[in-house]
């Protein structure tokens, strides 16, 4: 045990102990965490250094509502450490019963500061919604779940100027920042009372780069 807590790095404890103090500095971090993923210069380190740490308690400084898409890791393209970003996915990054309660016990109980709602081009998910919205596709099994929730954005992009599936994405996104405030009392309290913030993103699959709305 003691040599293990000797493997832990100063400089990682202290950025473990030193949680961005607003929601603001979250973002910030967020930001500056895709740069150094997008320029190649993250920071890596062994990862039996946080087993110790991580075996006390989480404190992450982030919740991020993702799509389930293998090609957008979470913590890769924020350059973030295991315990730094509390993540829920699911495909179409799109709000439900039960992953607004993990969302709500990342605010209430784990205290994190920022919720995004990140989604990104090309999502599958959205895809397939705008596939049904223009030709009636359905999908097999639980699928159309997916595609029913995603639906109402699909629609609302219909005729929008540009691509409709770009479009899609931006609009589930905002969708589903709204409704984090709107659906969840304990969300909309933390927002009123502790100054947590609801954002948004959409990640480019071809660039690495998470452009912040």
């Amino acid at each position: 045990m003691q040599a293990l807590r000797r493997l832990l790095p100063p400089l990682r404890r202290m950025r473990r102990l030193m949680a961005p103090a607003s929601a603001a500095d979250a973002l910030k971090w967020l930001k500056e965490g895709n740069a150094r993923f997008v320029s190649g210069e993250q920071r890596f380190e062994p990862k039996n250094a946080r087993v110790l740490e991580l075996a006390q308690g989480q404190n992450p400084y982030a919740v991020v509502l993702g799509c389930s898409d293998s090609r957008v890791p979470v913590e890769t393209i924020f350059d973030a450490d295991p315990g730094h970003i509390f993540v829920v996915r699911v495909a179409g990054n799109f709000l439900n019963a039960d992953n607004l309660g993990s969302i709500e016990y990342g605010v209430a109980v784990l205290k994190s500061k920022l919720i995004l709602v990140l989604g990104h081009t090309k999502c599958g998910a959205v895809t397939a919604a705008v596939d049904s919205a223009k030709d009636g596709i359905a999908q097999p099994g639980h699928i159309q779940n997916l595609v029913t929730a995603i639906m109402p954005a699909a629609e609302a992009t219909r005729h929008v100027p540009g691509d409709w599936l770009a479009n899609a994405v931006n609009e589930n996104v905002r969708r589903n920042v709204l409704a984090m405030t709107a659906e969840s009392t304990v969300i909309a309290g933390a927002v009123e009372s502790r100054g947590v913030e609801v954002a948004g993103a959409v990640y480019y699959i071809h660039t690495g780069i998470v452009h912040f709305r």
